[in-house]
Order: structure tokens, then C-alpha cells, then sequence
């Protein structure tokens, strides 16, 4: 890795400033790789390992969705102005921005998975691969999911949970680590969590406008604007080769996976067996070498 380009850049939306970052060469015959990062409202520091996959000879951008990260940060906006449409706006622009809106691939981990597939149902020109790694196809199924998950947890950590949210105490001590509880069971299951993980956990605590408004205070207390989305009905129009993968422990269900399987017309699924929701960091080599093998069936 140390041999290979690397480059920082804001690119502009509206009034506002994306940072980005690519790591090789934008020039090389192979499909360059934009990672959209979970959340809503975390940053690329946890999804840092997919640069690995540049020593591939592919390009490979991350970036900080705005109101996160080293982008234009907006604490006083609400959830009108917090939109899937807004960022996909300020996806198309990077694209634009990096000149590549012509040929690229698109991997989305989480949120980014769910941004990503609403990408790819309009059908854009540019993109000949998708990767929607440990994401959903409703957000109802992943509500399900994460019930199931949560009920077996220790009586002493439902009951915690339970009573703060009642009580809406959902920054108490308690809650929290209850709440993490959840988290190294589901989330990731690498104890203590790797620095870049928790650079992007600390980031969220230290602006959490977007976190809180389009999802709620954790993973599986989803109270936030995009409580009631869904893209399942709208599935069948990707066109793009999709690989969608998760984890076998990953709070990102089978149920929240199954309808891409389903309804994409071009998918394979993948299941990383000692992974959750992180597999690019719980089972790292792996996790690039299945990417990779992927994108390069569809350069």
C-alpha cells in the first residue's frame, strides 16, 4: 500500500463541501470503487479497509458524506433537509467531480448499501457493478431483525434497554452499555473495537444531527425519518451485476437481505461466517478478496 497514490479533495454541492479521498490511480483500466459509508451519519474511518483492495490496481474513493466527518458539518438542520434525495445529489456530484460518472462501481456498507440501491434503481449509465455489503430492503424488516437479535440478549441488558426507552432516558449510562452489549454481539465482534472503528463511533457522538434524525439513538431504536423506507418494490429495475453480502452473526438479518436476492435480476449473495456487521474489519482478507473477485468479473 505504501507505493500507491494517494489523494485528498473537497468536491462541491450546492454550498456545501465533500471531502474525498482516492487511494491509486483513477487512470487504470479497472472499474474505480466509490465507498458510501453507513449510518446515516457515520464517517469512512470504519470503512477504511476497502482501500486495501486498491493494491488490486483499482482505484478506490471514500468519502465523508456531508454533516459528517471532514465535510461541511450542518448541526441545526432538521429532517426536511436531511434526504435520501439530498444525498444522492451529493453522490452524482462526486461522481461529476471525479469525472468517472462514465464507468465506476459503487460499494455501500449499511445506510451506504441502502443509498447505493436507490442509486442503482435509477439506472444511471455509469454504473457496471454494485456491492451492497450488510445492508436492507426495508427498514421494517431490519426493525424485525434487530427485535429477534435483541431478545436474545441477557434478561438484565432487554430490561435495561426496555426501561430507558419507556422512560426516554436513552443517554443514561446504563442504556449505553446495554446498548453495547448489542453492539459486540451484532455490530462488531473484533473486542476492543480497532481505532478506526472507534473514530467513527466517537465522530457520531460528537455531531449526531444526522445519525438522530434519519435513524434514532442506536442501531435498533429506529424512531428516525427514514423509520418507513423500503426499496423492495423498486428492485427489480437495478440493472448493474449486484453482490450483496453479510454476516452469519450480523444485525442485518437474512429477512433484511433476502429481497435483493430476490428481486435484482443480476445478484449473488455471500455470507462471511465469523463476521456481523463488519466483515471488511472482522474478516478483512476475506472480505477484499471476495469484492475483488467480484469487480473484476465486471470490469
Amino acid at each position: 500500500m505504501d507505493d500507491l497514490a494517494i489523494s485528498e479533495g473537497y468536491s462541491v454541492y450546492g454550498p456545501y463541501r465533500t471531502w474525498y479521498r482516492v487511494t491509486g490511480d483513477l487512470g487504470s483500466a479497472k472499474l474505480p470503487l466509490v465507498v458510501a459509508h453507513g449510518g446515516p451519519g457515520c464517517t469512512h474511518d470504519y470503512v477504511d479497509s476497502f482501500k486495501d483492495i486498491a493494491g488490486f490496481g483499482r482505484a478506490v474513493i471514500h468519502y465523508d458524506q456531508i454533516g459528517n466527518g471532514r465535510s461541511t458539518h450542518l448541526p441545526d438542520k432538521g429532517g426536511d433537509f436531511w434526504t435520501v434525495e439530498f444525498f444522492l445529489g451529493e453522490l452524482d456530484a462526486l461522481l461529476a467531480h471525479l469525472g468517472i460518472q462514465q464507468r465506476y462501481a459503487l460499494l455501500g456498507q449499511s445506510w451506504g448499501g441502502m443509498l447505493a440501491a436507490e442509486h442503482a434503481v435509477r439506472r444511471p449509465s455509469g454504473l457496471k457493478a454494485l456491492v451492497l455489503a450488510n445492508s436492507l430492503a426495508s427498514m421494517k424488516l431490519w426493525v424485525e431483525g434487530a427485535g429477534q437479535l435483541r431478545a436474545e440478549l441477557p434478561a438484565a441488558v432487554r430490561q435495561a434497554l426496555d426501561r430507558h426507552e419507556a422512560d426516554g432516558t436513552t443517554d443514561h449510562r446504563d442504556y449505553l452499555s446495554a446498548t453495547r452489549a448489542f453492539y459486540d454481539r451484532h455490530v462488531c465482534r473484533v473486542v476492543p473495537w480497532p481505532a478506526e472503528v472507534a473514530r467513527t463511533f466517537a465522530a457520531i457522538d460528537a455531531d449526531p444531527t444526522v445519525y438522530h434524525t434519519m435513524n434514532g439513538p442506536n442501531e435498533f431504536h429506529v424512531v428516525g425519518t427514514m423509520r418507513d423506507w423500503t426499496i423492495i418494490d423498486r428492485l427489480p429495475l437495478i440493472e448493474a451485476p449486484t453482490l450483496a453480502f453479510r454476516g452469519f452473526f450480523d444485525e442485518a438479518t437474512p429477512a433484511c437481505v433476502q429481497p435483493f436476492l430476490d428481486h435484482i435480476p443480476t445478484v449473488e449473495g455471500h455470507v462471511f461466517p465469523l463476521s456481523s456487521h463488519m466483515p471488511h474489519v472482522e474478516e478483512r482478507q476475506d472480505c477484499m478478496a471476495v469484492t475483488e473477485a467480484f469487480l473484476a468479473r465486471h470490469d
